[in-house]
């Protein structure tokens, strides 16, 4: 109230200009809050009916509270539609997304105003578009809008590769695997389970003749179960998940492969 009273006063009674002024100052504490750690969020997920396109977002703020208004959720669903329709292809920061009208505005201009108006630091933190023409589109959305999945199935379409493609995607929200496959896991990763692995063999004094076998066993094992073909599917552990679309090929009489995948979750890099 004193910050409208205020207003006021400096625009002469002008309730327009008011306003304006009032806005610019919520921008400008919105910029000041950015250092604050915005670790509550929403993810919302906008697919195409014949499920040929989706896009998911993961709008932040800094309270659980603020996650839960019906401002904040609008406006996470708005940015789910414009990511839908303008969103670059592919998983990207959310600042990608900042410069592109929205609204009578821009995207990071919009996502300030709200800042601005909850007193809260608040970010677009990423967005993902995934669009094909060869195959489907998954999706999963957790219950509570905290974690998402979009996943790429190529070769075939209908329903049964639909429905492949939810179960896909409802696995990986739950096994978080790193990539696809092995190419998809950063060198990186797998020389750091290799020294990891030969400082084990060591030391539990196994033969040096044996210990690069053994070694290459506990890099084997690291990648099944970090790699989305290799893992055990979630709802049937008998089998792993390529072998999961390997039946499923042979079902439609067509080589499915997933082409590629996003999952997001608040709180998480």
């Amino acid at each position: 109230m004193m910050d409208c009273k205020r207003a006021l006063e400096e625009a002469g009674g002008d309730m327009d200009k008011a306003g304006e002024i009032l806005r610019a100052k919520g921008i400008a504490r919105a910029e000041k809050r950015t250092d604050r750690s915005a670790s509550q969020g929403l993810i919302v997920i906008e697919a195409a009916a014949d499920r040929r396109s989706a896009a998911m977002i993961e709008l932040d703020c800094e309270t659980d509270f603020v996650a839960r208004t019906e401002d904040f959720i609008a406006l996470a669903r708005d940015l789910a539609t414009h990511a839908a329709r303008q969103g670059p292809q592919g998983v990207h920061p959310g600042s990608d997304l900042d410069g592109q009208p929205f609204r009578r505005e821009t995207v990071g201009e919009v996502v300030k105003e709200m800042s601005g108006k909850t007193g809260e630091a608040m970010a677009l933190k990423r967005a993902a578009r995934f669009t094909t023409t060869t195959g489907v589109i998954g999706s999963y959305l957790h219950f509570n809008g905290q974690t998402g999945v979009l996943v790429e199935l190529q070769g075939g379409s209908g329903e049964a590769v639909e429905s492949l493609a939810r179960e896909i995607a409802l696995h990986i929200a739950s096994a978080d695997p790193i990539g696809v496959g092995e190419a998809d896991i950063p060198a990186g990763h797998i020389d750091r389970e290799r020294r990891i692995a030969e400082e084990q063999v060591a030391a539990e004094g196994k033969p040096e003749n044996i210990r690069a076998k053994i070694v290459d066993g506990k890099i084997r094992k690291f990648v099944a179960e970090r790699t989305l073909l290799g893992q055990p599917f979630v709802k049937d552990d008998s089998k792993s998940v390529g072998q999961l679309v390997q039946e499923a090929s042979e079902a439609a009489g067509a080589a499915l492969t997933i082409a590629r995948f996003a999952r997001f979750k608040v709180g998480e890099s």
